[in-house]
């Protein structure tokens, strides 16, 4: 039961870690773009190298 005592602060600051992060990168402009890298997978890219198929 003493192993409560060591468990329990070290799971709140993981928490915490976890939900600091997550504010940090709605913050940050993580978010914004959903649809972009949704849709930019489906499309070929225009610059492809000269000579190469694929």
């Amino acid at each position: 039961m003493t192993v409560m005592i060591y468990l329990l602060p070290i799971a709140l600051m993981l928490g915490l870690g976890g939900l600091a992060a997550f504010f940090w990168a709605m913050k940050s402009g993580q978010f914004d773009d959903l649809e972009g890298d949704a849709q930019r997978i489906l499309f070929d890219d225009e610059d492809q190298v000269p000579g190469r198929q694929g």
